[in-house]
C-alpha cells in the first residue's frame, strides 16, 4: 500500500465523481493508496478542510500558513489552536518562497520561525516548502528546528548539496510528480542518491500531475505513478518502495 504524504483534498474538483470526494477517495484506494496527509495552508480554510476529511480515519491533516499566503502574523495564534486538533500530525506547510515573493522575505522568515517554534512546542514534525531560498531555509532549520521531531522537505526540487544538508539534519525528502517531467533530469539524479530511510512520495494534488497525465488535475491516486517512477530510478520493485515509504511516513508522522 502507498501513502500520499502531501495533498490538498480541499482544493480538488471532485465534480466528475458522482459522490464527490468519497468517489475520489475510493478511486485512490482502488489504486492501492492506503493513507493521505491533507495539508493546511490557510488558517481561514482549516475548518472547512477538516470538515471534509473528518469521517476518514486514514486521512491525516496538517495545520499551517503557506509562505505565499503570509500577509501578517496575527493568524499565528489561531494556528496554534488548529495545530492541537487530534487529526493534525504535522505543522505546515510553511517555509520560504523567494521565487514568487522576495519583497516580504523578512515576514516569511518570521512566520517560518514561528512554525518551527510550534513544532518544537507540540512535538509535531514540520512540513517545509522551499524555493529559491536554500541558504535562509537551512539557516532557520539549523537554528530553530527540533531535530528530534524533524520534518520533511516536501516536493523537493533542489540540488544534491541541499538534499544532503537536509538529510544530515535528519529531515526526510519527499518527491512529487515533478520527477517524471522531461526537464527534471537533475532531480532524477538526486533521487537516485537519496537514502531509502528518509524518502517519501507525494502528489501535491491538485498540482504537479505526473506523466502521462500532464495537463489534467492531479489526484492522490496518481501517487502510485510517482512511486513507480522513483522505484524504477532506484532499481526497486514498487512493493519495496511502497513498504519503505509507508514505514517512513509512520516513523515521522504517526510515532506518538
Amino acid at each position: 500500500m502507498i501513502i500520499d504524504s502531501h495533498c490538498h483534498l480541499d482544493k480538488l474538483d471532485t465534480s466528475h465523481y458522482p459522490d464527490g470526494l468519497a468517489g475520489l477517495i475510493t478511486a485512490a484506494q482502488a489504486d492501492g493508496i492506503s493513507q493521505m496527509l491533507c495539508i493546511g495552508v490557510d488558517t481561514q480554510q482549516f475548518a472547512p478542510m477538516m470538515a471534509q476529511i473528518e469521517p476518514y480515519d486514514f486521512i491525516h491533516a496538517s495545520a499551517g500558513l503557506h509562505p505565499l499566503g503570509v500577509k501578517e502574523l496575527s493568524s499565528l495564534a489561531l494556528l496554534e489552536q488548529q495545530a492541537r486538533h487530534k487529526k493534525v500530525v504535522a505543522i505546515g506547510e510553511t517555509g520560504l518562497d523567494y521565487f514568487y515573493q522576495q519583497d516580504n522575505a523578512a515576514l516569511q522568515q518570521q512566520a517560518f520561525a514561528a512554525h518551527l517554534d510550534l513544532s518544537r512546542q507540540l512535538k509535531k514534525p514540520v512540513i517545509v516548502h522551499t524555493r529559491d531560498a536554500k541558504a535562509d531555509t537551512l539557516a532557520l532549520l539549523r537554528d530553530k528546528a527540533d531535530l528530534e521531531v524533524g520534518g520533511v522537505i516536501h516536493c523537493f526540487t533542489e540540488d544534491w548539496a541541499m538534499a544532503k544538508a537536509c538529510l544530515d539534519l535528519g529531515f526526510y525528502i519527499s518527491i512529487s510528480g515533478i520527477v517524471t517531467f522531461n526537464n527534471a533530469k537533475a532531480l532524477r539524479e538526486v533521487v537516485k542518491k537519496l537514502p531509502m530511510e528518509q524518502l517519501l512520495v507525494e502528489t501535491d494534488a491538485p498540482y504537479l500531475t505526473p506523466a502521462p497525465h500532464r495537463g489534467q488535475q492531479n489526484e492522490p491516486k496518481h501517487v502510485r505513478l510517482v512511486a513507480q517512477y522513483v522505484a524504477d530510478l532506484k532499481g526497486l520493485s514498487l512493493a519495496q518502495l511502497a513498504a519503505q515509504t509507508s514505514q517512513n511516513f509512520a516513523d515521522l508522522f504517526l510515532r506518538s
